[in-house]
C-alpha cells in the first residue's frame, strides 16, 4: 500500500524568485505564469522577462470579480505552449494562489510545477505595504506595470 502524497510533495515545491529567474535564463523551455487577475497584472504590474526573449503567460487562476476557480485554466495554459516535462514556474501576489496552481497542473501532468514563494509583491512590511519584504519586487528582478 501507498503512502497518501503530502500536498508538499504533490508539486515540484517552492523555489525564491532569483532562483525562477535563474532557470527562465538558463532553460530555453522554461515558462513564467502569472496566475493573478487581469487588474492586478495592470495595475500592479507583470515580471518583465524580455532580457531572456520571453513574455509572461498570463492566466488567471481565479475569475475576478468573484474569484472562484478558473475551470478552463490547465485548457488556456497548454494552449499557450505549456507541455508535460516542461519547467513551470507559477507567480501570484503572495504565492498562495500560484501554489495552488502549481499542484492542480502537476495533477493534470503537467510540469514540473514550481511555486514562487513570496510571489510578485510578497508579505506586507510593518507599514502594511508589499513590495519591500519578499517576492519578485523586492528581489530587484525586471518588472514593468502598463
Amino acid at each position: 500500500m501507498q503512502a497518501a502524497r503530502s500536498e508538499v510533495d504533490s508539486y515540484a515545491g517552492d523555489v525564491s524568485p532569483s532562483e525562477a529567474w535563474t532557470k527562465l535564463q538558463s532553460d530555453p523551455a522554461a515558462l513564467l505564469i502569472d496566475v493573478r487577475t487581469k487588474p492586478e497584472w495592470g495595475f500592479v504590474g507583470t515580471a518583465d522577462l524580455s532580457a531572456v526573449s520571453k513574455s509572461p503567460l498570463l492566466i488567471s487562476w481565479q475569475v475576478y470579480p468573484e474569484m472562484t476557480v478558473n475551470p478552463q485554466f490547465a485548457d488556456e495554459l497548454r494552449a499557450k505552449g505549456a507541455a508535460p516535462g516542461q519547467p513551470l514556474f507559477f507567480l501570484c501576489r503572495s504565492g498562495a494562489r500560484s501554489r495552488a496552481a502549481a499542484i492542480a497542473m502537476t495533477a493534470t501532468g503537467l510540469g514540473p510545477c514550481y511555486n514562487i514563494a513570496g510571489g510578485f509583491e510578497g508579505d506586507m512590511d510593518g507599514a502594511k505595504q508589499r513590495g519591500r519584504v519578499n517576492g519578485w519586487k523586492a528581489a530587484g528582478l525586471a518588472w514593468s506595470q502598463s
